[in-house]
């Protein structure tokens, strides 16, 4: 029997069930057989909901633009619905003042905030399960004082023909917690989220590539863990190459949850020094790993994917492997005399010497590889993914370009890194 926590957000019939009992409740708010209710309370709550969604609308996408991209319309229009549905709660009551329907009234608002809480998660997909959005963690937990070093070590290239899995291997992953140090960056960042595969506690322990993972913005490194289903997809992987996988590290490349500080050294803060330079430093101090920079990887999921390919070609001595997820043409914040000024105080040649684009227009990366990956139905995204993808391969990169069905979610960016786990995996001396 599947368990509650089990049950997907994103198909069967769960949304269909909590899209009908959203309808019910909005009918009893909307429809009490009183009419000053229906002539004048309903109309004036549902014009008030409008202006409220209109007026944050207009706050978010135009004063504040807190992200590079618009928010869908039909969320605002989602958030529209539930503003409305709160707004009635109290008339609704009044209409009749009793228990039963005051009980009745409130159960109503609150399925029409489920219904749209479900929609809304639909769009991006961000939670794919009950569980996930409950907060319930499917992955297995390590402390980092549990970590031991082994004397023995298997290294080769590529590794999987020399190495021979020994018993007691735990049959998923782990992943730990770990707060890397920003000595040379100074940048502000949360706690790192690191996949450890099931050989990494083998003894002898195989010296295993590593892949900088980057969420998106508004982001946080456990995004990965929930919406991209990273550990199920390295632990299947995992499965089928006798325990073998990347060491994954999804570092945080923003600071907090609604920052963008580009990905860049500027005035926002040096992210690029923290993740070019401190976090393989922590990375390679602290976990047992292959340090040879041909067996690492960066890569990201929308922001973070942008800021893969700008690590990629501003430091592709540290990253000469790049996984591009839905990225943009270039960092910004909306339009590039806002980032202009708000990172290099308006000088924009500033700009254009970290600038991928204008990188890859004069520079050549015979050394690089890298792939390319956005939805088929990203109208905003998948311009940019095929201008980026041309520019890197006119400048020497070996590069591929995979468009998958889907749009701009987790559901892309989940299957964008089951997609190309394998090709990587190659690339970086794991597998032949």
């Amino acid at each position: 029997m599947t368990r509650i926590t089990d049950l997907s957000l994103l198909t069967g019939w769960l949304p269909v069930v909590a899209a009908v009992l959203g309808a019910v409740g909005a009918v009893w708010l909307l429809l009490p057989r009183v009419r000053r209710y229906v002539t004048t309370t309903m109309p004036i709550v549902v014009l008030t909901a409008t202006v409220l969604t209109m007026a944050l609308y207009l706050f978010v996408e135009e004063v504040w633009r807190p992200f590079p991209d618009p928010i869908a319309v039909s969320v605002y229009a989602l958030i529209g619905i539930a503003t409305a549905a709160m707004l009635l709660v109290v008339p609704r009551i009044l209409v009749r003042r009793t228990v039963g329907a005051g009980v009745t009234t409130v159960l109503a608002a609150t399925v029409v905030l489920i219904a749209v809480g479900v929609r809304i998660n639909l769009v991006y997909a961000s939670y794919p399960t009950v569980g996930a959005a409950l907060g319930v963690e499917q992955v297995q937990r390590i402390e980092a004082g549990e970590l031991t070093r082994r004397e023995r070590v298997v290294s080769a290239r590529p590794l999987e023909p020399a190495w021979h899995p020994p018993g007691g291997m735990p049959e998923g992953g782990r992943v730990l917690t770990a707060s890397v140090p920003p000595t040379a960056s100074g940048f502000a960042a949360r706690d790192a989220q690191i996949y450890l595969p099931p050989a990494y506690f083998a003894d002898p322990r195989p010296l295993l590539p590593v892949l900088v993972l980057l969420a998106g913005e508004p982001g946080a490194p456990q995004d990965w863990f929930v919406g991209g289903q990273l550990a199920e997809t390295a632990d299947s992987f995992a499965r089928a190459h006798e325990g073998l996988a990347p060491v994954v590290v999804v570092a945080d490349g923003t600071g907090s949850q609604l920052a963008n500080p580009l990905c860049l050294d500027s005035d926002l803060g040096k992210v690029a020094t923290y993740l070019a330079v401190d976090v393989p430093a922590w990375t390679r101090a602290n976990l047992q790993i292959d340090p040879d920079p041909r067996s690492w990887a960066v890569g990201g999921l929308s922001y973070g994917g942008t800021c893969a390919l700008q690590l990629a070609t501003n430091h592709p001595e540290v990253y000469p492997t790049f996984l591009d997820i839905s990225g943009q043409d270039e960092p910004t914040l909306g339009d590039r005399q806002r980032t202009v000024d708000a990172a290099f105080g308006g000088d924009t040649a500033a700009l254009v010497r970290v600038n991928p684009l204008d990188l890859l227009r004069t520079r050549v990366y015979p050394d690089s590889a890298g792939a390319f990956v956005v939805g088929a139905d990203d109208q905003m995204y998948r311009p940019q993914v095929e201008r980026m993808y041309q520019a890197a391969k006119d400048a020497g990169m070996d590069v591929r370009l995979r468009i998958l069905p889907g749009g701009h979610n987790f559901e892309l960016w989940a299957s964008g890194l089951r997609d190309q786990l394998p090709w990587l995996a190659t690339r970086l001396g794991l597998t032949p």
